[in-house]
C-alpha cells in the first residue's frame, strides 16, 4: 500500500471542513492545515471569506492562509507554485498535510497538474486588465468571441476574471487557452497518496 501523502477536505462554505480539518490535526498531533481557497489566501478578509479564526491558527500549524495583500492577483498557477514548497517543508517536518477549501481548480490542480500554459508577461496582463475595466465583461466577451468562440462558448459573459485570462494567453501565445487546457500536467500529488473526504451538505441546510 502506497503512504498516504496528503488528506484532502472539499466542500462548500459553512459545511463544516474547517472544523473537520482542526479536529483531525489535533487529534493526529503532526499535521499541518493547508489552505486550498482561493479567497482565504487574502489577508485582508479574513470575515468575508470564513478563514480560520487568530484562536484556530494557534491550535495547529496553518499555511497559506491571509499570505496575499487583497490587491494582488492570485492564480491557479501560483498556487501551485506556493503549495509545493509547503508540501516539501511538512515532509521535511514529517507532518501531514491536511488540504481544506472549496476552490475545485486548486484540488484538479493538485491531483492532475496544470496545462503547460507558458507565464504570460506582463504587458498582455496589463493590457487586457486595464481594457476589462475600460469595456466591461459583456464587450470583452464579444472581443473574445471573435478571435477565440470556442473558449468564449465556455465562459459566461460576465466571468471577467476568466475572459481576461483567455484574452491574454492568446494574445501572447498565439494559442487557445482551450487548447493549453487539452494538454496535460503533473499532478503535485499522486490521487493514490491521498485520502479524499467531500462533505456534502444539504443546500437548504446551508442557507439556514
Amino acid at each position: 500500500m502506497l503512504p498516504t501523502r496528503a488528506v484532502l477536505i472539499a466542500g462548500p462554505t459553512a459545511s463544516g471542513k474547517s472544523a473537520l480539518a482542526l479536529d483531525l490535526a489535533v487529534r493526529l498531533g503532526n499535521a499541518w492545515i493547508v489552505n486550498a481557497d482561493s479567497m482565504q489566501v487574502y489577508r485582508d478578509l479574513r470575515i468575508l471569506t470564513a478563514r480560520p479564526s487568530v484562536q484556530d491558527e494557534a491550535i495547529a500549524p496553518h499555511r497559506l492562509f491571509g499570505t496575499i495583500a487583497a490587491a494582488d492577483a492570485y492564480s491557479v498557477a501560483r498556487y501551485i507554485v506556493d503549495v509545493r514548497s509547503v508540501l516539501a517543508a511538512a515532509e521535511a517536518a514529517k507532518c501531514l498535510p491536511i488540504i481544506v477549501g472549496g476552490t475545485g481548480l486548486y484540488f484538479k490542480a493538485l491531483l492532475e497538474g496544470l496545462s503547460p500554459v507558458p507565464p504570460i508577461p506582463d504587458v498582455h496582463r496589463r493590457h487586457w486588465r486595464a481594457e476589462a475595466s475600460r469595456l466591461g465583461s459583456r464587450r470583452l466577451h464579444e472581443m473574445l468571441h471573435r478571435r477565440d468562440p470556442d473558449m468564449a462558448q465556455r465562459l459566461a459573459p460576465t466571468d471577467t476574471q476568466r475572459i481576461t485570462r483567455a484574452l491574454e494567453v492568446i494574445d501572447a501565445t498565439g494559442r487557445s487557452l482551450d487548447q493549453w487546457q487539452r494538454e496535460t500536467g503533473v499532478p503535485v500529488i499522486p490521487e493514490a497518496q491521498t485520502v479524499r473526504v467531500v462533505l456534502a451538505p444539504d443546500r437548504a441546510a446551508l442557507a439556514v
